[in-house]
């Protein structure tokens, strides 16, 4: 059984951070989102990985390489266009071949293990086997309708859902599938969608399994999304001190990454704070993650998520519920007339009390 992971979309929920970075390698808990699906897949028992990858593609290549330091083999498969997770399934068919695969969006977590899931598929070979998850909003989704414990519709971001079980982004097929695409057309959007796809399979009679989640499961890509998928995984952090600690106030569940250094500071837990960051004279809040290099002094951060390289200082307020970009400087200056100096790039937004 093969994996293959979705890693082509632009991201435009997430601009301006998404302008200059895949949305699949912004980190949760100091760890990019996509390296959360590869260590699933291959905590599965699975070793061969394909990745599809669009106009970011050379970004994540950097970052994923070919996959050994995951324990798989990873093999890169470029989509032109982001024309819908369907399409993405049909140009993977080359790599796929006739083997059976667990297809895992890559801005996707969920809590729950796939093994049992993986070895369940294997061994009762159904053509497909869907996760669903109870959610609040299914208009937002993909919905499917049970009856009798069986998936008897699927509905793409339905006015009126027919339940409030929504698709997971984590699907397991056989080289069925590729009979289904091909089949169906595109949908008023453009795009070949994977619930015309999997329904295509219901009606020809084939054998698609529902399975609903327990546990959290989070789609990461808004800016709300992806601060609770942070949250969700500090408060699994199992608290360690490799920086230096001096003359400071450490509480809960924090993690000092080699390097860094917390000096007159307090920080309370859930917290990572990555290696060779400098936390100076600082409060830094439960549910926030300082990346690699990031230097904050005289400032107070909260809930929030800071990529490697920002600078925040002498703010004289407190940061929350933030996503900082990578080499962002945030800093009070002491010329007169006193005034607010900013450099933003496109969409970016500023709230200001």
């Amino acid at each position: 059984m093969k994996g293959l992971i979705l890693s082509g979309g632009r991201g435009t929920r997430l601009r301006p951070i998404t302008f200059t970075s895949a949305k699949q390698l912004i980190p949760v808990a100091n760890k990019p989102i996509l390296f959360y699906g590869i260590e699933a897949l291959a905590a599965s028992g699975i070793r061969e990985i394909g990745i599809v990858v669009g106009e970011t593609h050379q970004e994540i290549r950097d970052a994923v390489g070919d996959g050994r330091h995951f324990g798989v083999s990873v093999t890169y498969i470029q989509q032109d266009a982001p024309l819908g997770l369907a399409h993405a399934v049909l140009v993977s068919e080359p790599f796929l071949g006739s083997d059976s695969f667990c297809m895992y969006l890559g801005d996707n977590l969920i809590r729950e293990k796939l093994e049992p899931l993986v070895t369940r598929f294997r061994d009762e070979k159904p053509q497909s086997q869907i996760l669903l998850a109870r959610v609040p909003d299914p208009t937002q989704f993909g919905v499917a309708e049970l009856r009798d414990g069986k998936v008897v519709r699927l509905t793409e971001k339905p006015k009126v859902p027919p339940s409030d079980l929504a698709l997971v982004g984590v699907y397991m097929f056989d080289a069925t599938i590729f009979q289904a695409v091909k089949a169906i057309k595109p949908s008023a959007r453009g795009e070949l969608e994977i619930t015309d796809a999997i329904q295509w399979l219901i009606d020809q009679g084939h054998v698609v399994r529902p399975h609903v989640i327990e546990g959290w499961w989070k789609d990461t890509g808004k800016l709300e999304d992806m601060l609770e998928a942070n949250r969700i995984i500090l408060d699994t952090l199992v608290p360690r001190t490799d920086g230096v600690v001096e003359d400071s106030d450490i509480a809960g569940k924090v993690v000092v990454e080699a390097g860094a250094r917390v000096v007159k500071s307090t920080v309370r837990g859930p917290a990572i704070i990555g290696k060779g960051a400098v936390i100076e004279s600082a409060y830094i809040g439960p549910f926030t993650s300082i990346g690699d290099g990031v230097v904050v002094r005289g400032s107070e951060v909260e809930h929030s998520i800071v990529l490697e390289g920002a600078s925040i200082s002498d703010i004289g307020g407190r940061i929350e519920s933030s996503l900082i970009g990578r080499n962002v400087s945030i800093h009070r200056s002491a010329r007169k007339p006193r005034s607010f100096n900013f450099m933003l790039g496109d969409r970016s937004e500023v709230g200001l009390v």
